[in-house]
């Protein structure tokens, strides 16, 4: 099935966020703050669209997203 633009940036987002926590576990390094520890605000910044990005992926298990299930009239 074909995804829309924002259901891939929300799964690439869910998948970082997946990604840190196996490396924070095994590695005891934090990705998200390594890469962006030199921007201010950035790692604060990065959490919290991880974090939406998780909540809308728990969301897309029960409704699915209007422009991926072809609903007519969205997402052109």
């Amino acid at each position: 099935m074909k995804k829309c633009v924002v259901c891939k940036l929300v799964t690439f987002l869910a998948g970082v966020g997946a990604l840190n926590w196996l490396l924070v576990s095994y590695a005891n390094m934090n990705l998200v703050t390594a890469l962006l520890s030199g921007i201010p605000h950035g790692v604060k910044a990065a959490y919290t669209l991880i974090g939406i990005s998780g909540l809308i992926t728990i969301i897309s298990l029960i409704k699915s997203c209007p422009c991926c299930s072809g609903e007519k009239g969205s997402c052109k």
